[in-house]
């Protein structure tokens, strides 16, 4: 049996679809079944459960007026900190393997070859690195697993939301039995807020991660006994946003609703104070261990064509 965390989250739903599809046991939980914050609660559950695996795609992305208050600074810190360490101590104490949801956005930029040195640009919306993506993408390398966060609480610019997860990844670091899986910016066919799709239009270069893929591409893993440890998983390729977002405006049909796109502004600019990151994720090491996802080319061409299709958007 299977224990899914934030079940009805949009990560969480595609977890679950993808369990039904392979005919799993599993139980679903959201926060309204069960308080799986309190560490005695979830200690108590999975001990008498005693399931074989622990997904936890919970997690505070933020909604409203995150304008970082205290209560907002409290539900990140509660939901992309406090819960995975909870989590990694009930794992650790009835020695379940489980797996994390984590977020590429704790980088931000890409290693670039430029006048026969290699160096880190953080800022991809600059007009010189798109028109240089533009002319020569093979001169732009995304992080590895091996590669520090530069988009942390350490770091000058960050935001709430980035610093929070990298926070988890320094509390799950070492435990034996745990997968850190890590997501560039999202997106899939469904009009959601967490959706890249549903987002405002924003400037830079990025890597995806295709949500069907990507839980796909976690269970394999897990199934097939791949080491423990950190991986990027992002849909090879990388995507000019403002090229994405022109694409979507030119639907037959309004893709995401309006609140939608509303709620996301709310969230990636806060009120003005945060600051959002892009980035490029090398998913070598998920290749290594045979889970490769399919080019972001593709992924985005069978999303866009389910969604009143167009010529698919052209991409590195």
């Amino acid at each position: 049996m299977i224990l899914l965390l934030g079940a009805s989250g949009y990560f969480g739903r595609a977890f679950g679809a993808e369990l039904r599809w392979r005919g799993y046991d599993f139980i679903p939980l959201s926060r309204r079944a069960l308080d799986y914050t309190r560490f005695e609660v979830l200690f108590d559950f999975v001990r008498r459960r005693r399931p074989e695996f622990i997904i936890n795609a919970a997690g505070w992305n933020g909604s409203g007026n995150t304008d970082l208050a205290a209560a907002a600074r409290a539900e990140y810190l509660a939901a992309n900190v406090i819960l995975p360490q909870t989590i990694a101590r009930v794992a650790l104490m009835t020695n379940t393997a489980w797996g994390h949801v984590s977020a590429g956005a704790i980088y931000a930029g890409a290693k670039v070859i430029a006048d026969g040195r290699i160096r880190i640009e953080r800022d991809l919306s600059r007009l010189e690195l798109r028109e240089l993506f533009a002319a020569r993408p093979e001169c732009f390398f995304g992080f590895t697993e091996w590669d520090a966060p530069n988009f942390t609480f350490r770091d000058a610019a960050h935001n709430f939301f980035s610093g929070t997860k990298a926070l988890a990844e320094e509390v799950i670091r070492g435990q034996t039995r745990a997968y850190v899986w890590r997501p560039g910016i999202p997106f899939d066919d469904r009009p959601e807020a967490g959706n890249a799709l549903a987002q405002p239009p924003a400037a830079g270069i990025a890597s995806l991660t295709h949500v069907g893929d990507f839980v796909r591409a976690c269970l394999n893993l897990w199934e097939r006994q791949a080491a423990a440890g950190t991986y990027n998983i992002v849909n090879p390729g990388a995507v000019v946003l403002e090229e994405l977002a022109g694409r979507c405006g030119r639907m037959a049909a309004p893709v995401v609703p309006a609140a939608c796109w509303n709620r996301g502004a709310e969230f990636y600019h806060c009120a003005g104070k945060a600051v959002r990151s892009h980035s490029l994720l090398d998913a070598a090491k998920l290749r290594a261990a045979g889970g490769e996802l399919r080019p972001v080319a593709e992924a985005l061409a069978e999303t866009l064509e389910r969604w009143r299709g167009t010529p698919a958007l052209a991409v590195a």
